[in-house]
Parts: C-alpha cells; structure tokens; sequence
C-alpha cells in the first residue's frame, strides 16, 4: 500500500512538474489577494482569449507590481476603496461601481486603502498561452 502511494505521488508531482500548471496557480495568487476565475474562452482574434475574474484585496494590503501580457478592465464590485498606481501615471482610487483600463505591459499595483476586504471584476484581453501575470521586481509601489 505504500508503495502505490509513494508512485502516485511521484506521478502527480512529475505530472505538474512537467505541464506547468501549478506554477500558474502558485503565481496567479499574491500575498493578501486572491483571485478566483470565473471564466476563460477563446476570441475571434487569433491566439487571444479573455479571462474574467472576481480578485479580493485583503484590507491594507498592496499586490506585487505586475503586468499582464495584454489589457484589463477593472469594475470595483464591492468593499473598502482600491488605490491603482500604474507607471507612469497618478494614483487612482476606485470606489464600487467604478472602472479603469489597464494596457496591456503596463506595470501596476492595487492597495486595498480601507479597513474591510476589496473586490474588483477584472476582464482581461490576453495572449493565448502566456501567463496572466508576470511580477515586477522591485519595490512595491507606495
């Protein structure tokens, strides 16, 4: 019986190894955010797809400088005021019901400015087979 279990491990573990997709869920989730895919389909324009996706910011807390290898539309659901910094530009800070463009290779950052969790539906427009997100070194954003 342990032997089965010590192969079926060794398998999974190869498995993700090899196909890549545990990395994408490793990077899809930064500290103090989490992201929750609601769906992801292929468009009309060759090797692009959306993804949608509802992402909650934890009170106080500002997610890694990233970018995303095409645009996104944020629409702030619900909750506490979500401040974007996006390079290049003045800070933004979003309430429910409003939205912002985000273009494509844009390095940016969300703070969470309140004291109850933040939500944001996010539409993003990608390349087909690229990962989501990409973090950007450096020091967050303040």
């Amino acid at each position: 019986m342990r032997t089965y279990t010590l192969i079926g491990t060794t398998l999974v573990l190869l498995l993700a190894a090899t196909s890549g997709w545990w990395l994408q869920d490793v990077h899809a989730q930064l500290a103090g955010t989490r992201r929750r895919d609601l769906q992801r389909h292929d468009l009309s324009v060759p090797g692009r797809e959306v993804i949608q996706a509802i992402v909650e910011i934890a009170p106080g807390v500002t997610s890694a400088r990233h970018t995303h290898p095409g645009d996104e539309i944020v629409f702030v659901l619900d909750g506490a005021p979500l401040a974007y910094e996006l390079e290049g530009k003045p800070t933004v800070t979003l309430r429910p019901g409003d939205v912002l463009f985000i273009p494509a290779g844009t390095i940016h950052a969300a703070r969470n400015t309140g004291d109850r969790m933040g939500a944001e539906l996010a539409t993003y427009v990608v390349e087909k087979g690229r990962p989501l997100l990409t973090e950007v070194g450096g020091n967050r954003p303040r």
